[in-house]
């Protein structure tokens, strides 16, 4: 990665540690508090499952190494 991506990933990084007071609870509570509204209109949420290795034929999978 060049210098300059760096830079802006860094930079991002620190906003979002500024705008939560670099509390990574605060943080947390606040993807909480956004996947409740999400919620609450209706979208559904699917979690990640727990061990996607053991999931070779999910199409997150065939995906991810089709082009390999």
């Amino acid at each position: 990665m060049t210098d300059e991506i760096m830079r802006e990933v860094h930079a991002i990084k620190d906003a979002i540690g500024a705008k939560y007071g670099n509390n990574p609870d605060a943080l947390f509570e606040e993807i909480q508090l956004g996947e409740a509204r999400l919620k609450a209109a209706g979208i559904q949420i699917v979690s990640p499952p727990a061990n996607p290795a053991n999931l070779p034929n999910t199409v997150l999978q065939r995906t991810r190494f089709a082009h390999r």
